[in-house]
């Protein structure tokens, strides 16, 4: 199951009074694939969207065999549901509903079809569950509306802006996609339209991300020091072989000796553990003292 279809799922539940379902069906109507008076269609892969939507039409029209559904199976095997009012009949009886004028009143949001301001989140729950659609948030953060005019994407943005919602505009092909990246924003739609638990899910998401990225850059980071102390011993133990073959540690004082086959027989050691393995231990700097004193010595020998 796609996290798109849980979010639809969810969504779908909270439609639960008469006031709810209204306003979910005005944004199912006004942003479905066609709607006309001579056609009023959808398509949608999601069973619960189909049956949500024919039983919503049944309500409004006091029929709840107004609408009819027809499926296709695609090559991976997914189910297409196509939808359609036929009867004009029931076609003039939802316009009637919703009190839009038959033939002249435009395709456009009206805000006093959709009640009271508290429906709002349901009508843009019927305009997801139509044409929305999220992807995965483990994946990528991306939520969009694909629109069927500019007037209708002008529209949703407008009152996305007013719960502070600032989403952007695409065209796609002939429709026009209205989107958001940021997380956040994705997280306060979803929420509005009544889908909290899937809200949720991109939060732990967020910090699953976080915990990943800070163990990935302490892992990169590590990685770094190690390979840098490797070249450095790399580069010591040449200067210390170059000093045992020419002069012979019984030339060198005893505290650069120890220091030298300490780290002849430990390349792998850091600073730190070179000096707290010397007697008496010194310090990181002091057993850089040393090497670096070596490292001189062998310069001079070359």
């Amino acid at each position: 199951m796609s996290f798109s279809f849980s979010v639809k799922e969810e969504i779908a539940h909270t439609i639960s009074n008469k006031q709810k379902a209204k306003a979910c069906l005005y944004g199912m109507l006004i942003f479905c694939k066609t709607f006309s008076p001579t056609q009023i269609s959808l398509q949608t892969e999601n069973l619960i969207v189909a049956e949500l939507f024919k039983k919503l039409v049944g309500q409004a029209v006091n029929d709840e065999n107004s609408v009819t559904i027809s499926t296709t199976t695609k090559k991976n095997n997914s189910s297409v549901y196509s939808l359609k009012i036929e009867k004009p009949s029931k076609r003039k009886a939802l316009f009637d509903y919703f009190e839009i004028e038959y033939i002249k009143q435009p395709r456009r949001i009206f805000k006093e079809k959709i009640g009271k301001e508290k429906y709002i989140s349901s009508f843009l729950s019927g305009i997801f569950l139509v044409c929305g659609s999220i992807n995965d948030p483990l994946k990528e953060y991306h939520f969009e509306f694909v629109i069927p005019t500019l007037d209708l994407c002008n529209d949703l943005g407008q009152i996305l802006l007013d719960f502070g919602i600032l989403a952007k505009h695409t065209e796609r092909k002939t429709s026009q996609v209205v989107y958001l990246k940021e997380s956040e924003n994705i997280e306060d739609i979803l929420t509005l339209m009544g889908a909290p638990k899937c809200s949720l899910e991109i939060m732990n998401v967020k910090i699953l991300k976080d915990v990943r990225n800070k163990i990935n850059r302490a892992v990169n980071c590590d990685s770094a020091n190690i390979e840098k102390t490797l070249d450095a011993a790399e580069r010591q133990i040449v200067d210390i072989e170059l000093i045992e073959k020419k002069m012979g540690f019984a030339s060198i004082s005893d505290e650069l000796r120890e220091i030298a086959e300490l780290r002849l027989e430990n390349p792998d050691w850091n600073l730190k553990e070179l000096g707290e393995n010397v007697n008496p231990p010194i310090s990181r700097s002091g057993a850089n003292h040393r090497l670096t004193r070596l490292a001189k010595i062998a310069e001079g020998l070359r």
